[in-house]
Order: C-alpha cells, then structure tokens, then sequence
C-alpha cells in the first residue's frame, strides 16, 4: 500500500469514526436506547457553513439518521410448530361395577282423582298413560328404593278451595285407585322398600276431619293402638297390606337415600324453573323434591373448609294430567263446573338415582321425561299404548 492509499484510509477510518460517533451522540440526545433499535434506514452526512460574531467562517459537520424501532415488525416470536407425536395409549380405567350401586326410583305428584263428564262417567285428574310408563320403567329397572313425594292424591272435596259439582263424591273413587296402585308398585318391584310421603294433598284429609268432624280425628279400630287411624291416607289405601311405607307430617316428612341425598315433598314453588335455586340456596345437602309438577335440575358449588362442595336440586315433574284437568289457581271451570282445556306449565316425569349405601355415599340423578304415555330410557322405550305393526298386503293372485 502506498502513501496516498495509506492516507485514503486512515480518512475514511476518522470519517467511519465520526459518523459512529455522531450517530451515537444523536441517539443519546434524543434518550434512544441503542437496543431499541431495529434498523438504521438511512444516514445522511454533511456540511453547513455559518459566519461567528467576528465574521469569520466556520465549517460545521452535520449527521441525519432515519431508523426504525424493534418493535415496527411486531415481536421475534418463534414460528409456531405442530405438536408433538402422540401415540395413543389403551384405556386403562376400570369402571365400578353397578352391582355396587343401588337404585332409587322418585315417584312424583299423581294426584289422584276424579271428575264427572256431561255423560257423568267419571274421567281422571291423573295421566293413566303416564303412570303405565312409570311402572313399567320401575320392573325394568328392579330397584332397592321407591320414593312417593307425596300429593299422590288430589282430594278436592277435602281442600280448601271451592268444590264444583263435577268434583263432588269422588273420594271413594280416589281411594281405590290408590289402593289398586299400592298393588301395582308391589307387583312391580316386588322386593324393594317403598316409601310413601305425605304432600299438601294428603294432608288435606286430617285438617278436614280436625275442622268438621273432630271427635273422629285419630279413631282406630278397637285395641289397635299402633295402627292407622281409620280415616287416614294409609289405612284407607291398605298400604300396610302392600308393604307401603307411609311418613305423614307435611312438610316435615322426608327420606335420606344416603348422607348426601334427601327427598322431600316441598313446599316452595318460584315461576320460571327458579325452585330448584331456591332450595341450593336453602340446603347444605342434595335435595329432590316434588310439589311445583315441573321438570327442574341445578347446582351450586361452595366453598368449604376441605375445599368446594356441589349440591343438586331436582324436580322429576309429576304424573298427573297437565291439560288443566286439576283443579288449580291457573285452571278454569265452565257453567257446568267442568274443567276447560287448558295446558300448565307441567310435565310428566321419572326420577332415577343410582347411589351407593356407604362409602363415599356417591349417587348420580338422572330424569326421565314422559310424553303423552312415551318415554326413552337409556336406549329402551317405553310406551303406555300397543304398538301395532301393519300387515303386509296381499299378493295379488
């Protein structure tokens, strides 16, 4: 290298140098971090030439620089990759066996009863159709537990309300539909334990004696201090005959499945499907219940002091007509005093718990809806009618 390419590039280091420098003075000025960065766009180096107080002229060195930030281009995230491999591995679980488990069927309202038509043939208040499905569901199943929530017979002429005439002299009718029923629950499942509890309608039958007979409230036959009194729900539908246990004292009654699980008749009714929020916020246990004739579940999840614990609240609706058969605050009579059609906010349905007697007391709830004498039960119907298969034509000769 000889001296004028020596010189050339000793200038071109100390013009390298500046410009670092100046660049480096610019981004300081301006508070830049250096790391912050990204890219330098351009650069731009000259001279301007100015006059000091004396006149004389001097030469200034002057740096532009355009650059853009790290962050122009978004983040240097790293590109996203598929997943890994998986081999899928072999179930290994091991389900419990159902034998371990025990079966709760939830019987709802019914009620029971009658009223005369123009014809003054006496038509029900309860859905034959669906009580039909409902027993045949219960043989199907076989459980250890039957629970009545009670209201199992509507008893109008015994009730508070104005009684028409149509509904007049039907208890002996209502009685004996409900005796015949014992006989068939029996039948049905002719070793499980089966509980009946009183609802609001039951009741009506002691409150009735009490206010207008009295001396006859609580008569039993002679020296049969432990039996029913004669005028009374069980006694009249022979239930002891039947192995029906009956548990009066609405709204009191009721049956623990297990330590988690209690049935009860109620005495709450929200519009709305609401009822089951009121009972979770009430109850510190699982609770089923009867009463409102609607199909209801919800739970709620607490905070306790071993950690969160969830509670349910069902209603498996009822078993009696919903086309305003019943008489009810909704319902309306014509001149006759004969029931108009009018459908409630009800429906008809089955309760079924399988749960287990000990251990960690688990049990699962599932409802079984009932339609017009049909329903679906895990993967099986049911059907209160026969079902008929049409005949293949005739071959033409």
């Amino acid at each position: 290298m000889n001296l004028s390419e020596k010189l050339d590039a000793a200038v071109q280091k100390d013009t390298s140098n500046k410009t670092l420098g100046a660049i480096a003075e610019l981004l300081n000025r301006n508070n830049i971090n250096i790391e912050e960065v990204g890219e330098i766009k351009k650069i731009s180096i000259y001279q301007s030439l100015t006059k000091n107080e004396a006149g004389e002229a001097e030469v200034h060195d002057l740096t532009a620089i355009q650059i853009s930030p790290k962050w122009e281009t978004g983040p240097e995230w790293q590109v996203v990759q598929r997943g890994p491999e998986i081999k899928i591995p072999k179930a290994s679980g091991t389900p419990a066996k159902l034998a371990e488990y025990k079966t709760c069927v939830v019987v709802p309202d019914i009620q029971f009863g009658f009223f005369r038509n123009r014809d003054g043939v006496l038509e029900p208040t309860h859905d034959e159709a669906a009580i039909t499905v409902a027993l045949n569901i219960i043989a199907h199943v076989k459980p250890d537990l039957i629970v009545c929530v009670g209201d199992n017979l509507d008893l109008p002429e015994m009730g508070k309300y104005v009684t028409y005439p149509s509904y007049a002299l039907t208890t002996q009718a209502t009685i004996d539909r409900a005796t015949a029923f014992c006989g068939e629950m029996r039948a049905a499942a002719p070793h499980a334990k089966i509980v009946w509890l009183a609802g609001n309608h039951e009741e009506r039958m002691p409150k009735y004696i009490v206010q207008n007979a009295t001396a006859a409230y609580g008569l039993r036959r002679g020296n049969t201090p432990e039996s029913w009194p004669v005028l009374s729900v069980p006694f009249l539908c022979r239930m002891d005959e039947f192995g029906v246990e009956y548990r009066p004292g609405y709204p009191a009654s009721d049956i623990w499945v297990n330590k988690k699980l209690r049935i009860i008749h109620g005495d709450r009714v929200k519009s709305g499907g609401s009822t089951a929020h009121v009972y979770l916020n009430a109850e510190k246990s699982s609770v089923i219940y009867g009463h409102i004739h609607r199909i209801e579940c919800a739970f709620k999840t607490r905070e306790d002091w071993d950690g969160p614990r969830t509670i349910m609240a069902a209603s498996p609706g009822c078993l009696a007509r919903i086309d305003g058969a019943i008489p009810s605050t909704k319902g309306g009579v014509d001149l006759d005093g004969r029931p108009i059609t009018r459908h409630e906010n009800w429906q008809q349905g089955l309760g079924i718990v399988m749960y287990e007697d000990g251990g960690d007391h688990k049990f699962a709830y599932e409802c079984v809806p009932i339609y017009s004498g049909w329903a679906m039960f895990r993967g099986k119907e049911f059907s209160a009618f026969p079902q008929t298969t049409p005949k293949p034509a005739a071959k033409k000769k």
